[in-house]
């Protein structure tokens, strides 16, 4: 089917469906993988979602069924994340599907960058949103345009409004030997965190080279050649800089 011939309030993009997730937001998670980025971050471990023109068009209706079949694994403990790709480029549609899973009492919760512009269309969505789990990219704006192609002022602006609107953030960084783990950088960090005043839980994502072999099969060159996995005494000392330890 052609985009052209769809209405995009009703079919998304989608790369992969995730029944069971259980790092993605609290309890048993049903994680929907959407299609499409316009970020280009150099670790990406999943380089094959950027591509809108990849994944399959599904229907608003069979992903509703679909995560009604797992209500009583999700349901009240757990929910519906939706990841990517950027998942706010798809705002139509999860305006739709949200609203029917708020209707069913379902917790709602959307993995995103907020590297968009805040919208009318992005605040509706927010309101239907129960957590947002919040990946900053690099909190130095300079570094944020050299390791993802984007300076991170909408993402840090996108932060400060969740929190302004008592909208439930999970903070992610990815720990990134030599790029993102400066002391400097990361006690800026958490002064910017400890600014926001609807965070629950900051996450540290030690860096991994797994993805790399979809970068090679798309005959592309892997950006962070030679940039060592974060160990955990680098994850240890970042959360000690931070103070989460």
């Amino acid at each position: 089917m052609k985009k052209e011939e769809l209405d995009l309030k009703y079919y998304a993009k989608v790369h992969s469906i995730e029944s069971f997730g259980t790092v993605d937001g609290p309890g048993i998670r049903f994680v929907i993988f959407l299609q499409g980025c316009s970020l280009k971050c150099k670790y990406c471990h999943n380089r094959d979602t950027w591509d809108i023109n990849g994944g399959e068009y599904k229907s608003l209706d069979a992903i509703f069924n679909k995560i009604m079949n797992y209500k009583n694994y999700i349901y009240p403990n757990g929910g519906v994340t939706v990841t990517g790709g950027e998942p706010l480029l798809q705002v139509y549609f999860l305006i739709e599907l949200f609203t029917k899973l708020k209707n069913k009492g379902i917790h709602t919760c959307i993995d995103t960058s907020g590297m968009v512009k805040l919208t009318s269309d992005i605040k509706h969505l927010l309101s239907l949103t129960d957590l947002v789990l919040l990946d900053i990219k690099h909190i130095d704006s300079k570094k944020c345009k050299d390791l993802v192609g984007f300076s991170n002022e909408m993402e840090l602006e996108f932060a400060r409004y969740l929190s302004e609107n008592n909208i439930p953030i999970w903070i992610r960084q990815v720990i990134i030997p030599g790029i993102t783990n400066d002391k400097q950088d990361l006690l800026k960090l958490k002064d910017f965190i400890d600014s926001l005043k609807t965070v629950e839980r900051v996450e540290l994502l030690p860096y991994h080279s797994m993805g790399k072999y979809k970068w090679d099969n798309l005959g592309l060159k892997y950006e962070l050649e030679g940039i060592p996995d974060a160990t955990d005494k680098d994850i240890n000392k970042a959360k000690e800089i931070l103070g989460l330890s």
